[in-house]
């Protein structure tokens, strides 16, 4: 049977068939506590995690009495985890969200630092998780500018949550106002300048209204930081394949599997280089990768289904 040429737009269907089909239906719970060096309970610190898959998805819990924290609805896949609360140094850490099982509870213990005690705003914890779930709300039922406005009023109330503009800059990159998402990002970037999650969606929004050239531009500049975040290198990659310069694409992709040898997406994206160049070895080689690496992946399904074609 002819294998047919394994295209950037085919492997982006597939890659968004196979996150679309299991979105709705696996999900994961994680909890935990937040607790200070001495072991005493943390309450009303507020715990954050991003999605490292996908750029639009970030999630917000804060904590009770007992220091505890709870998030549901997480998707399959690498979430990072970060707990603030004011007096303490943030700390973070990162864990694959499973589903259909028990994820591992994070523990969080805060070092004491001065941190300005109106730095998490005036809201209480009770009201500013029911105001998180509201925006959320309107974000997933897709009301896009009712997401925005309730997520800036977090904002203006609670400063120091600027990971909310990764939902505002979300909100706008589907109402395709790009320069608005970018907008956003940006204002992540003057509160944490090391964010790479906001570096690859200025560079992402510029590819989604056809900046091509800024876009690799802002990705080749965050390549180059110390420790930067397998994502910048595996967006690259994609900006790269994009513009058809497929060497420094699979360059790009190396250093992310490089970042992170436990991630699939790079190794199953070089995997389709491979099979465009008509090269079954290598395409067999990385799709086998991908299997190995990241078994529970929803690349890992489709690099199965690659894998079954090359058999044939």
């Amino acid at each position: 049977m002819r294998l047919h040429l394994f295209s950037r737009s085919l492997l982006a269907a597939l890659l968004l068939t196979a996150w679309a089909g299991s979105s709705s239906a696996q999900t994961g719970r994680v909890g935990g506590t937040v607790k200070d060096e001495a072991g005493e309970p943390i309450r009303g610190a507020i715990v954050t995690a991003e999605f490292l898959d996908i750029n639009i998805a970030s999630v917000a819990a804060t904590t009770d009495d007992k220091g505890r924290f709870s998030m549901v609805g997480l998707q399959f896949g690498e979430w990072a985890f970060k707990a603030l609360a004011p007096g303490f140094k943030g700390q973070a850490t990162n864990m694959n969200v499973r589903t259909g099982g028990v994820n591992r509870p994070l523990a969080f213990a805060l070092e004491k630092t001065f941190v300005p005690p109106s730095a998490l705003g005036t809201l209480e914890p009770k009201d500013l998780q029911a105001a998180l779930a509201a925006a959320d709300g309107f974000y997933n039922n897709q009301r896009w500018d009712e997401a925005i406005a309730a997520y800036r009023t977090i904002l203006a109330q609670a400063p120091s949550l600027s990971v909310i503009n990764l939902q505002i800059a979300a909100a706008y990159r589907n109402k395709k106002e790009f320069n608005s998402a970018i907008g956003a990002y940006t204002e992540l970037l003057k509160a944490d300048p090391s964010n790479d999650k906001a570096k690859v969606g200025i560079a992402m929004a510029n590819l989604e209204k056809g900046d091509l050239d800024t876009a690799e531009q802002t990705l080749e500049t965050a390549a180059q930081a110390p420790g930067a975040a397998r994502e910048v290198f595996n967006d690259l990659g994609d900006v790269k394949l994009a513009k058809s310069k497929t060497d420094e694409a699979v360059k790009a992709y190396q250093r992310a599997a490089q970042a992170d040898p436990t991630w699939g997406k790079p190794s199953f994206a070089l995997g389709g280089i491979a099979m465009n160049k008509g090269d079954r070895d290598a395409a067999r080689k990385y799709f086998q990768a991908v299997l190995d690496v990241d078994p529970l992946s929803p690349e890992a399904v489709l690099a199965t289904t690659m894998l079954q074609q090359l058999d044939r």
